[in-house]
């Protein structure tokens, strides 16, 4: 497959086959993605994955959380305000998903069951967790960003769908617990099915 056909074929898959990953898949895809370009070649990233019973943990202890309506409370902080061009980007993806879905973007019961899937991981059979060591700055967040994209084209290449995920990082305390990543890492960002 040319970049190109890599490129156009990537999607933001948010409903997964159960089917498990291998492990050479997973060394492979990520050996790829380590080739992303990063400031004097520091790397900074730090990625930890989940699957099997440990994801199926964080899955359960997840959907709890959400249930409970506990807000998210993730290491970065999301944005508070999105600039209007871009919050009407936003607006019409969610729309077209739910014209897509059959589902009226006013149903609120509709909106919560689709916000739950978040919650459940899609489905997906694993997920890598992408951090970076507190002390960078944000600078560093743009090394990590051209090694997410790295994931996504290398997990495409290997056959493999993903998308990046906000919303799995939504209680880091849960998942530090679980996957035994320690405080000095801040978790960014979540890819699923890699």
């Amino acid at each position: 497959m040319n970049v190109f056909d890599v490129f156009h074929s990537r999607r933001s898959v948010r409903a997964f086959k159960p089917d498990p990953v291998d492990r050479e898949t997973l060394l492979k895809i990520m050996q790829t993605a380590n080739q992303a370009p990063s400031w004097g070649n520091s790397q900074p990233w730090e990625v930890f994955i989940a699957a099997g019973e440990t994801l199926n943990r964080l899955r359960r202890a997840f959907l709890e959380r959400f249930d409970a309506g506990s807000p998210m409370q993730p290491d970065l902080p999301r944005p508070r305000q999105w600039p209007p061009a871009l919050q009407q980007r936003m607006a019409e993806n969610a729309a077209n998903r739910f014209a897509a879905m059959g589902l009226s973007p006013d149903d609120e019961a509709a909106k919560k069951a689709v916000t739950r899937r978040n919650y459940e991981f899609f489905g997906a059979p694993a997920v890598a967790y992408l951090c970076l060591e507190r002390s960078l700055t944000p600078w560093s967040i743009f090394d990590v960003g051209m090694f997410a994209m790295g994931v996504m084209l290398a997990a495409r290449e290997y056959g493999v769908d993903s998308i990046p995920a906000v919303n799995l990082v939504a209680y880091p305390d849960l998942i530090r617990t679980e996957l035994e990543i320690p405080e000095n890492l801040t978790i960014l960002l979540a890819q699923l099915s890699i």
